[in-house]
């Protein structure tokens, strides 16, 4: 209660701060929130992005960020935006307490994607045929979509090589993977990431499913010793947003550049992220205590794939969605991500919901 008083007091001293001509040279100030510091790979992406549509304004927009969570956190994140804490924001749906049933689903639904740029390629497929996408993003103008790179798992002590070696371990995962791993013997949770280090350190978990570049993003170097490069899917969801309320204010000419600014931020994410990757596999090899990598058994990843799409239609099937299932989302999911196989030009398929 004391911290959504705070938050709330802050947003409006922020709002006064950022009228527009508040900025000497700037005719629109709008407030960003981050639940990163600037120095994440998250939040270089954003910088980029800020950099670019300032000068692409010749001034007449400044974007005034705040980092770390100072004004928006992972689980409230869109009511938030919407509630007018920050302008623009980082949003989290796949960590959201209600209202985003779809997009929590459907990060589920990329087995097979290869890459960051596919795992895009699928969610704007996806957001075109079916519109409870645009439902539960309600009230939020979507300025970005985000990826991310194929997670291994990081282990406090135990190396993990086959599927029996996953049997008891305590993992945080993101939602969607919580049932596979539940199949495969390991004990899932579900928290936000920024808990996963001093949960680490106490033994609270036994590890985490996440990329490298967490080797080096969240200093798990210091509370693990293994990474193991197992490969789970990874799906994407909106990431970026302003609230309709700060859209609708802008003037027109703003409005347009902040349209064109879309690629430009979802080309930053994929290129921070992508890079952050390396960076993390280099860091880790040369920590003070360097990061023992462990190759996952070639017969254990099979099985895994196989697993892992048996999991998500499963929980596709569960997801109520007036008279039918979020099972026509998956298959459409599959149909794409076969089409990216195939080297089709464009991989939507015809025929989903519109």
């Amino acid at each position: 209660m004391m911290r959504a008083a705070l938050l709330c007091l802050f947003a409006v001293l922020a709002a006064a701060c950022a009228k527009p001509g508040a900025h000497p040279e700037a005719n629109v100030v709008l407030t960003y929130g981050s639940l990163y510091p600037p120095s994440h790979p998250f939040s270089r992406a954003d910088i980029i992005w800020i950099k670019w549509v300032e000068t692409e304004s010749a001034g007449r927009l400044k974007i005034k960020p705040y980092w770390s969570g100072g004004l928006i956190s992972s689980d409230e994140s869109m009511a938030e935006l919407r509630h007018g804490l920050v302008d623009i924001g980082l949003i989290t749906p796949i960590y959201a307490r209600g209202g985003a049933q779809v997009i929590r689903v459907q990060s589920g639904f990329y087995g097979g994607t290869r890459s960051y740029g596919e795992q895009l390629q699928v969610y704007h497929c996806m957001v075109e045929a079916f519109p409870e996408f645009a439902r539960e993003t309600e009230g939020l103008k979507i300025l970005a979509v985000q990826g991310g790179n194929l997670p291994g798992v990081v282990t406090r002590e135990r190396r993990v090589r086959t599927l029996e070696d996953f049997k008891g371990l305590r993992l945080r995962a993101p939602q969607e993977l919580t049932g596979l791993l539940a199949d495969i013997g390991a004990d899932p949770v579900n928290m936000a990431m920024q808990d996963v280090y001093s949960a680490l350190a106490k033994g609270v978990i036994d590890g985490v499913v996440a990329p490298a570049d967490t080797l080096q993003s969240l200093h798990f170097t210091e509370v693990s010793r293994h990474f193991t490069t197992v490969r789970f899917p990874r799906g994407a969801y909106p990431s970026r947003a302003i609230s309709l309320k700060a859209w609708d204010r802008l003037p027109a000419d703003i409005q347009q550049l902040l349209e064109r600014s879309i690629p430009i931020w979802e080309k930053a994410m994929e290129t921070e992220v992508t890079k952050a990757q390396e960076v993390g596999f280099e860091f880790g090899r040369k920590a003070k205590r360097p990061t023992d990598f462990v190759d996952f058994a070639p017969e254990s990843q099979t099985q895994l794939d196989e697993l892992y799409n048996k999991e998500a239609l499963i929980a596709a099937r569960n997801v109520k969605l007036g008279e039918t299932t979020a099972e026509p989302i998956f298959n459409f999911a599959q149909a794409t991500i076969a089409n990216l196989r195939l080297g089709a030009p464009n991989p939507c398929p015809t025929g989903g919901a519109k």
